[in-house]
């Protein structure tokens, strides 16, 4: 009988797994430790490796499948096992003639593949590059680490970089016709999370003004020397040292709520979820214990996380522990937002581009850098004065770095 490999236990509390991308099919060599395919949890996206050398007999889930943890998901034809050993066909001695080996074993026993080069790319990158038809063993990656990225898959389809591969079945539609992208992987996550919070979370957001002149006055003159310590600040960094006071004054903020036992959970520990957008879709590492930060390491970890994330190396313990969560819309602007809560998290922050613009100072106009700041709330935990209070004590401390940003705190 084939080997029958089963979903594994890929961390705690999962219990399920939808299969993304099969990197094999029937019939392929694969050799042990050689990835076989790519799983994606609540938790993050895995490569599950081959735990035997050998042919691919079956494949028992399709892509898109959701699969509990212990289901056989492939079955595969083992050396030393169902009439193989140690890659060649097995004699029939008793009948002193040789076996005719099945067209399986005749493939292991003419062919030793060497475990594929991996090219870098991310689950989404792949699908689009299916999608066009384009090699991605042809591209130069221009992502971190030499990762390709979906521009580079466009630049692939200009340059005719389909390595003579057949045109894939969802090729790109006439004008006016229909195209129809499956939901998986982490979109499909995404969906499912962003639908439960909105059903499950009584949220509102509250809006205000911040005034970051100041802020960016003392980031530009941090600017030539944290660049020198490899460690630029964002005002996102800024944000993350300015917000710890004011969630140790309102605990209710730094908690989570309990639906089955009806329990507020009021967190000990400041572990602040950066928002993140890669190919994949939005993804959320957690910078932990965000209290004991310098702002220059602050600044560090928050680039360290943003490039694992979008480079698809987020361990998953990177994705767990959460108590507050900071989404940004950077450079894209816009006045306002209305952040979907990271269910069971009771608030979660989102920061608008910094621009300068007209303000009243002392009865004076000025152009002063100012930005939006907008704290979307679970009501059930978080009344709206409470979240006011605290999202006005945040701008506070933006609008006055002086009175707590001291050169210890800086780093």
């Amino acid at each position: 009988m084939p080997f029958e490999m089963k979903l594994p236990d890929i961390g705690e509390g999962v219990a399920e797994g939808e299969i993304v991308r099969w990197m094999v099919k029937p019939g392929d060599a694969v050799q042990e430790h050689q990835p076989l395919v790519e799983v994606m949890t609540d938790k993050a996206t895995v490569e599950i490796p081959s735990p035997r050398t050998g042919i691919i007999a079956s494949l028992h889930a399709a892509e898109g499948e959701v699969v509990p943890v212990g289901a056989v998901i492939v079955a595969i034809e083992v050396a030393g096992e169902a009439g193989i050993v140690a890659g060649r066909p097995a004699v029939a001695h008793a009948t002193g003639g040789a076996a005719a080996p099945s067209a399986p074993a005749a493939r292991l026993a003419t062919s030793t593949p060497a475990t594929p080069a991996r090219v870098q790319a991310t689950p989404a990158v792949r699908q689009l590059a299916r999608q066009l038809g384009v090699a991605l063993e042809t591209l130069a990656g221009s992502g971190p680490g030499g990762s390709i990225t979906t521009d580079d898959v466009k630049r692939g389809v200009s340059a005719g970089a389909g390595g003579g591969a057949a045109a894939p079945a969802t090729a790109a539609p006439a004008a006016g016709a229909e195209q129809r992208i499956p939901l998986r992987g982490l979109r499909r996550k995404i969906a499912e999370h962003m639908r439960h919070s909105l059903d499950t979370a009584a949220h509102f957001t509250f809006v205000a003004e911040c005034d970051m002149t100041a802020i960016v006055a003392h980031r530009e003159a941090l600017l030539p020397r944290a660049r020198q310590a490899g460690a630029a600040p964002t005002y996102l960094a800024y944000l993350v040292l300015a917000l710890i006071e004011p969630l140790q004054r309102y605990p209710l903020l730094n908690a989570s709520l309990d639906d089955e036992r009806s329990e507020i959970i009021l967190k000990r520990e400041y572990n602040l979820g950066i928002a993140t957008a890669t190919d994949e879709g939005l993804m959320v590492p957690v910078l932990r214990h965000a209290d004991r930060m310098t702002l220059l390491q602050a600044a560090a970890e928050i680039h360290r996380l943003a490039l694992a994330a979008r480079s698809g190396k987020l361990a998953v313990e990177e994705l767990k522990g959460g108590t507050f969560t900071i989404t940004s819309t950077g450079a894209r602007g816009g006045l306002l937002a209305t952040p979907i809560l990271h269910h069971p998290q009771v608030a979660i922050l989102g920061v608008h581009e910094v621009r300068k613009k007209p303000a009243v100072v002392e009865d004076r106009i000025v152009a002063r850098d100012m930005t939006n700041l907008s704290l979307s709330l679970d009501h059930r935990v978080v009344d709206g004065a409470v979240g006011a209070d605290f999202l006005y004590a945040v701008i506070a401390r933006l609008q006055e770095p002086a009175a707590w940003l001291t050169p210890e705190r800086v780093g």
